[in-house]
């Protein structure tokens, strides 16, 4: 039975992991995610350093600092020039890494996606009028939930679908225009793309047009209403959330690389709650959003999956065994940076049943801790997007806004993960003993 289980496990979960589709938001995402970082960043430093709102925690506010707000508004343009445009950044990725999958590198497709997603949006926009207060229609505007998180899930569907359909139609031969040889190579393949470019468009459009005749109602609000908004309650829900990670965890058991296998589902999401939390942030009002991506970096994965920096401190107080503390001294420098393949691979956790407990048990905690800890205040929700390789602390610091108390969380989190291996580390000391004199 056993055997079974564990075979139907790697047989699912390889089949998730070498998903043509799931590679390809899990690449993109990867490509993206320096741009967010970038514009996470900027709005630390135009709130903590720059920001002289009378009252206002900030260095700009700290005598004789005041010359700092001037570059404020470089920070602000920056932050909006990253964050209010995820949702184009990854259609013109997505698109791309989608027709490369299918052995086509036309640089236009990703062009293609982007006309076939922004014809799915809406060109009017409703605002408040400066003066008299009255709601004002204003024409030939994008409204910034298009471009921004809120756009992510409908701009993966359509930047699937459009380049699918564009490499489809190439790859078929029939939309072609050939040009003589005298023709420059440049401007053939531009004739070459035309029709099939042009009809991937088209058909997208005449897909939202046509809904939209039907349902009164546009695609992209519908996706965004029945689709996203369900799936983001459950997964930034404690009892999704805690299901996800169990699941990488498990995968990681196997020997399977469970963040990035299951990346392509959590991360757009994960992605679209910090981004709200991060504008909330920006425009000084509260975060709402407890789990979001540096939530899941900050006590879900630090140290490593399965929080082994617990592991590594009881390896190095109780362990007898010489293996283990050997492979614990070249493991922990890793582990600062939350790296933990060494001891995931080494001691191996891999299908290890003693230490397979705890290592899965460990991040469900931290994750009930850090929920806990953010309802109470002692954690403030996270605002800024650090890099998942920040120590803890430094992490819990900047992810936060410079919050002492988010800092400290994670050094919580990490010893009660020590806890929890403890028992599980002094009984491999006893299996050792076994083994030794059998």
């Amino acid at each position: 039975m056993g055997d079974k289980f564990m075979s139907a496990m790697l047989v699912v979960a390889g089949k998730i992991s070498n998903n043509r589709l799931m590679a390809c938001i899990r690449n993109a995402f990867t490509d993206l995610m320096p741009l967010i970082i970038a514009g996470s960043f900027c709005t630390l430093f135009s709130n903590v350093i720059c920001n002289t709102t009378p009252g206002y925690v900030s260095l700009a506010n700290v005598p004789g600092m005041s010359w700092l707000g001037a570059f404020k508004p470089l920070f602000d343009n920056a932050n909006y020039g990253t964050m209010n445009f995820m949702a184009i950044g990854i259609v013109i990725l997505l698109a791309g890494k989608v027709a490369e999958s299918y052995g086509n590198n036309d640089k236009v497709v990703s062009l293609v996606a982007l006309g076939s997603y922004i014809s799915l949006c809406t060109y009017t926009a409703t605002a408040n009028a400066a003066e008299s207060g009255e709601a004002v229609t204003i024409s030939n505007v994008l409204a910034r939930n298009y471009t921004n998180a809120q756009g992510l899930f409908v701009g993966m569907i359509v930047a699937i679908a459009a380049a699918t359909l564009y490499v489809k139609l190439i790859q078929s031969g029939k939309l072609t225009i050939s040009m003589p040889d005298s023709v420059p190579p440049n401007v053939a393949r531009s004739f070459a793309v035309l029709f099939p470019a042009t009809l991937t468009i088209l058909l997208i459009s005449g897909v939202g047009v046509l809904f939209q005749a039907l349902t009164k109602m546009t695609l992209f609000d519908a996706i965004t209403t029945f689709i996203q908004a369900p799936l983001k309650n459950v997964l930034t829900g404690l009892p999704g959330f805690c299901f996800l990670i169990g699941c990488t965890v498990v995968l990681w058991w196997f020997g399977i690389h469970g963040t990035q296998t299951l990346k392509g589902i959590y991360e757009p999401i994960l992605l679209q709650a910090f981004a709200e939390n991060e504008s909330a942030y920006q425009a000084g009002t509260a975060a709402t959003n407890i789990i979001n991506t540096p939530f899941m970096s900050a006590f879900a994965t630090i140290t490593g999956a399965g929080i082994t920096g617990g592991l590594l401190i009881a390896i190095m107080l109780f362990s007898k065994r010489d293996d283990y503390k050997s492979i614990a001294k070249l493991a922990i420098p890793c582990a600062i940076f939350n790296i933990n393949e060494p001891v995931t691979f080494g001691l191996p956790i891999v299908m290890n049943p003693i230490l397979g407990i705890p290592f899965i048990l460990s991040p469900v905690v931290s994750i009930l801790l850090g929920y806990f800890m953010t309802k109470i205040g002692i954690v403030q929700p996270f605002v800024v997007n650090a890099p998942w390789t920040t120590p803890a602390g430094i992490m819990g610091f900047l992810a936060s806004g410079g919050h002492i108390g988010s800092a400290l969380a994670q050094f919580i989190v990490i010893g009660v993960s020590f806890l929890i291996y403890t028992p599980f580390v002094l009984i491999s000391n006893k299996q050792a003993q076994g083994e030794s004199q059998g």
